[in-house]
């Protein structure tokens, strides 16, 4: 009888169908791997190291003092040190000393990692749990989209039929990929394509008025309440649009209430992406922390205004973050038009 030796290659024969497959292991994550990014999210996994976090990234320089991480929570010194040389000792945070105080910084390697924790996970973590019963959405919307079409057709005659469709469709699709609350997502949906149509139609004519894109990683917070800012103090005489590289399901509910104070219409704020009519259409874009996924065109100008993110920040934290933006938009229309008379206070 001979002895098969058994095969020493990654690759197995399936018996049943001769088919050669990767066995599961081949293809996850390998034990030391899994054990060191184990070892770095148990770190993190502390509401005091992820408030830290926070409040180090949503600083303007980049990193804090030690004299204000301790104002997170009511803890003792100690414990304050304590949680920072976790964070420390798994490679998270990097420190300087400068006289009597230590500053800390995100290290370099995490930076984005840590910005995808606090900026995409954390909110869409507890938008998830806010709406675990939220209403589901139509589970037949061809014919609605279709008659939404036809009336933004009629609407946009300069534009071909086929455009408004596949813009109608476009705009649902990438909305339903993000949303919350999906209960009046064609209704969403349709602004969110109407807004794209006129930026088509009006892309390159200069007898409109000046337009401004603001975009973030959410499109939940900071580029809201600029967008907010902006028609406060300028109503139709700027035309602004809003939207993320990653978009949240909703708007954060604290920056909607500050939104709401601002005098925002409700239902109007939604995450939307960033689509490349409303960049064409732009004559000055705005980015806030999101990073180089903003197309650059010619002839667009193009600003970076560094801010605080309200994703988690307390009340006083985002009316803080919307004084940080309220200076820049005042800067910002001083520019665009200069006979615009902006009130001393908001």
């Amino acid at each position: 009888m001979t002895t098969v030796a058994p095969r020493t290659s990654a690759v197995v024969a399936s018996s049943a169908t001769g088919c050669e497959q990767v066995p599961p292991e081949a293809s996850s994550m390998s034990l030391d791997s899994a054990v060191q990014v184990a070892t770095v999210l148990k770190a993190l996994a502390e509401p005091l190291r992820l408030r830290m976090l926070s409040l180090i990234t949503s600083s303007p320089t980049g990193e804090a003092c030690v004299c204000d991480i301790a104002t997170v929570a009511d803890v003792s010194q100690p414990t304050v040190s304590h949680h920072l040389k976790v964070l420390k000792d798994v490679g998270a945070l990097t420190s300087e000393r400068r006289g009597t105080w230590v500053y800390y910084r995100v290290a370099p390697a995490l930076r984005g990692a840590v910005g995808v924790l606090l900026d995409a996970f954390a909110p869409a973590t507890l938008e998830a749990a806010e709406r675990a019963s939220a209403a589901a959405g139509l589970d037949d919307v061809d014919h609605v989209l279709t008659r939404v079409a036809e009336t933004l057709a009629e609407k946009f005659p300069d534009l071909t039929p086929e455009t408004v469709t596949t813009t109608v469709r476009e705009s649902y699709t990438a909305l339903a990929r993000t949303a919350g609350v999906r209960s009046h997502l064609v209704v969403t949906a349709e602004r969110f394509a109407r807004q794209r149509l006129q930026d088509i139609s009006t892309a390159g004519d200069p007898t409109t008025a000046p337009q401004v894109l603001f975009v973030c990683v959410a499109n939940a917070g900071r580029s809201q309440l600029a967008a907010e800012l902006v028609r406060r103090y300028a109503g139709d005489r700027v035309v602004v649009r809003s939207a993320g590289s990653a978009p949240a399901g909703d708007v954060h509910p604290q920056v909607r209430t500050v939104l709401a104070d601002l005098g925002a219409t409700p239902g109007e704020a939604y995450p939307k992406p960033i689509t490349d009519d409303a960049v064409r259409a732009a004559d000055v874009v705005v980015t806030m922390g999101c990073g180089d996924t903003c197309p650059i065109l010619p002839d667009t100008r193009y600003e970076d205004w560094v801010v605080g993110d309200p994703a988690l920040a307390s009340h006083e934290g985002v009316l803080a973050i919307t004084d940080q933006i309220d200076a820049h938009v005042r800067e910002l229309l001083a520019s665009l038009l200069p006979d615009l008379e902006i009130p001393a206070t908001r």
